[in-house]
């Protein structure tokens, strides 16, 4: 079966992927918002985000971060294609296991051994009441699958002996070959460089993203664009966490190919805006200065006051004055002892 490898988005999926890029923002100046455009479009919600992923339906970035819009221009184009509105929705029809099994005339062992062998690329996934991973496939690509008469061989019959010796081994390339398409998607969903740069960081363990991306502020920046997970908005759901554990790149040599794909896409976005980093008037000169003590500062005791200083108060003036009278007084009595 050949396949696509011109990007790493098409490393592993099938040749029928006809997705293509959003084009150009439409001219009109009239939009709506998705919810609303799903309706008018006939399509469930699951179908509308699986249609602007595929490239089916043009949508746009919102004012506010993380939200999306349609131009009326667009669903007017849709409304008026071929076979509106059963052509649009068979476009966007997913299937699980049994209804794909059905489509290509096969029982549901030899379906998921296709599946496994990565001749049947799941294109979503959800889990199922006991936390089980249901993988979806488009409709129309397994009936391509189907009337091709190259695939005849692997539909009846007995499995070639390398695919069977594949499939002993405990081969599934279901996991790897969704993260590849679902690369593809946010990618084609991206909006300048740092964020293609944080879509192929997102299937990358933060180790790994360490050691390509060396620079804090560049990984600071980079954190900003990480993609989460489809597993709800609480990361600590189970949910969440099994999604996150098939997000992440397990095989070694798709964990070099998104590295290398890192590194270059960080440098590219370096090179068009440069991550921030704090201001030079905001970083210290020179070394600060030491912190001064509030408890105050035992000097030497104050000197005593001079003789003068303490006569000048009335108790020493007093004293001073009654040691004068004494003295004089002793004189007296001494002159009048010495008289014949």
């Amino acid at each position: 079966m050949s396949r696509q490898r011109t990007t790493i988005t098409q490393r592993t999926v099938t040749a029928f992927d006809t997705g293509v890029g959003q084009a150009a923002a439409a001219k009109d100046d009239s939009w709506v918002t998705t919810g609303r455009a799903a309706r008018e479009l006939g399509l469930r919600r699951t179908e509308f985000d699986l249609g602007v992923r595929l490239g089916r339906i043009r949508a746009e970035a919102g004012r506010a971060p993380g939200e999306r819009r349609v131009a009326r221009a667009e669903i007017e184009r849709l409304r008026a294609g071929p076979g509106f509105p059963e052509a649009l929705r068979r476009s966007v029809h997913a299937v699980g296991t049994a209804e794909g099994a059905d489509l290509l005339g096969v029982a549901k062992t030899r379906f998921t051994r296709l599946a496994r062998l990565g001749l049947l690329v799941p294109v979503a996934f959800h889990l199922n009441r006991y936390r089980a991973v249901v993988w979806l496939y488009l409709a129309d690509e397994l009936r391509l699958f189907g009337d091709d008469e190259k695939h005849a061989a692997l539909l009846t019959g007995r499995m070639p002996e390398g695919l069977r010796g594949l499939l002993d081994s405990g081969i599934d390339l279901r996991p790897r070959n969704w993260r590849s398409r679902h690369l593809g998607f946010l990618l084609r969903e991206a909006e300048g460089p740092w964020a293609r740069a944080g879509a192929v960081a997102s299937f990358l363990d933060p180790l790994h993203v360490a050691q390509v991306v060396r620079d804090p502020y560049d990984r600071s920046r980079l954190h900003t664009f990480r993609r989460r997970p489809p597993g709800g908005p609480n990361p600590e759901s189970p949910g969440a966490r099994i999604a996150a554990d098939l997000m992440r790149a397990r095989d070694d040599d798709e964990i070099a190919w998104l590295r290398a794909d890192l590194a270059r896409l960080v440098d590219e976005a370096r090179a068009h805006h440069p991550a921030p980093r704090p201001s030079t008037s905001c970083r210290p000169t020179s070394a600060p200065e030491p912190l001064v003590s509030r408890r105050p500062v035992l000097g030497p005791p104050p000197a005593r006051p001079a003789a003068s200083a303490r006569q000048d108060t009335p108790a020493a003036a007093d004293r001073a004055r009654r040691r004068g009278l004494l003295t004089r007084w002793r004189h007296r009595s001494a002159r009048t002892a010495t008289r014949p």
